[in-house]
């Protein structure tokens, strides 16, 4: 009988002297991999495998088969968890530290750059045009995403009655999507309970796990009016103090309900940062999700964009940690258990109906992002961004175009046709 493989780090303790080197070629490793890793989540994965199992020989095959396994049943973006579970497994909790800062470190000075330069020159023609093209490879991108997770978690008429759902009641009648995905595990442990029990005889035991989030629903219901925000200064020392809280809670909360991929993160920040918060426009949030696609590394560092936004570097620092600590303590402290976890028949039921929904909710998501990107102001202008997002969605699901292919590719388009309409 095959025996899982173990999820402890290093069995043999190592010197002072080992972990020390161990944790400086983490830290160089993961560096690189944040400064290369575009592609989207599989092609961080690969990169991983390539770099920590074929070339360094780390750990076995099937450990690192369980780690992606694990990381792709919890929240959060799976390639930043999987170089968390890789540093876990070569130099323990430390390890998984160095090697998810290092990892996400690049992508953040990125996006805290390209931020700043936004809106500096948000405004500007030029600036404009570009996002004339870019706008609508995003809406191509999360469409094409759509497509990919539809053929994988709609198995039954149930999965499509969950996706539809969700889709009607975050679009129509604005419900939060924290609240649908709650209702939709609900959903799934009902809809797919498991057909047998031991424990029948204490039949609503299975609901204690969710107590703490039934009691929670005020709070995800809850909106906070305000006026919309003009931009931070750079530092954003000005405000920091006043966000700090509200910065770190919100994206924390997110991050802790990113199922189905990184994309998951638009329905969960566009209804929140643009309607109830009022942090940014719907323009600016779709800009930041552009700009998010053109970094390396897990498009879910967008928080930092709404960040940088919101209260200058500090803020988008503050959002980045944030969205990402929900990642690092699954995988820090929940690794020698979350192997038994995934196979918890009930688990799986719950996640047969989370699935569906967060295909909803990016699909309800998708609507008025894409009239925002799509309705210009002239109708050549409208015609232009059509034609580059019909054509950026063709080449990404009939041709297979990676996606940090098509963003540069659509910026020159927008500032071909923006020059001529």
């Amino acid at each position: 009988m095959n025996q899982p493989p173990n999820l402890d780090p290093v069995a043999v303790e190592p010197s002072p002297e080992a972990l020390s080197a161990r944790l400086k070629e983490l830290a160089l490793l993961f560096l690189k991999l944040g400064a290369i890793g575009f592609g989207g989540p599989q092609a961080h994965i690969a990169m991983i495998h390539d770099e920590a199992v074929a070339r360094r020989g780390w750990f076995e095959e099937d450990q690192f088969i369980e780690g992606v396994a694990i990381c792709e049943m919890l929240p959060g973006p799976a390639s930043t968890q999987m170089g968390l579970y890789t540093g876990y497994l070569r130099a323990g909790q430390l390890g998984a530290l160095v090697a998810g800062l290092c990892f996400i470190a690049p992508a953040f000075v990125i996006l805290v750059v390209l931020s700043w330069a936004y809106f500096r020159f948000q405004g500007v023609p030029q600036i404009e045009d570009l996002f004339l093209g870019i706008s609508p490879v995003v809406i191509a991108i999360i469409l094409g995403f759509c497509w990919k997770l539809s053929k994988k978690v709609i198995k039954d008429w149930q999965g499509v009655a969950i996706a539809l759902a969700v889709l009607l009641f975050s679009l129509i009648f604005r419900v939060n999507v924290l609240l649908l995905f709650v209702l939709a595990g609900v959903v799934g442990l009902i809809v797919y309970r498991p057909t047998a029990s031991p424990s029948s005889g204490r039949s609503s035991a299975w609901l204690a796990p969710l107590l703490p989030l039934t009691q929670a629903w005020p709070t995800l219901l809850t909106t906070v009016p305000a006026e919309t925000l003009a931009v931070s200064s750079f530092w954003g020392l000005e405000r920091i103090q006043d966000y700090v809280l509200p910065l770190f809670t919100f994206f924390f909360r997110t991050g802790a309900f990113i199922f189905g991929g990184g994309l998951v993160i638009i329905p969960l920040l566009e209804t929140a940062v643009v309607d109830d918060f009022q942090w940014m426009t719907r323009s600016e949030f779709l800009d930041g999700v552009a700009l998010g696609s053109l970094t390396p590394g897990p498009v879910v560092i967008t928080a930092a964009f709404v960040g940088f936004k919101v209260a200058g570097a500090l803020g988008a620092l503050v959002a980045t940690v944030g969205i990402f600590t929900p990642s690092f303590l699954f995988i820090m402290f929940a690794s020698p258990f979350l192997l038994r976890l995934r196979q918890n028949p009930w688990i799986k039921s719950a996640l047969k109906g989370v699935m569906p929904a967060a295909l909803g909710a990016i699909a309800a998501a998708a609507i008025p992002l894409a009239a925002a990107a799509l309705i210009q102001p002239t109708l050549p202008r409208t015609v232009v961004a059509t034609t580059v997002g019909l054509a950026a969605l063709v080449a990404l699901v009939r041709f297979r175009r990676p996606t940090w292919q098509l963003v540069p590719a659509g910026a020159i388009a927008g500032l071909l046709a923006g020059a001529i309409v």
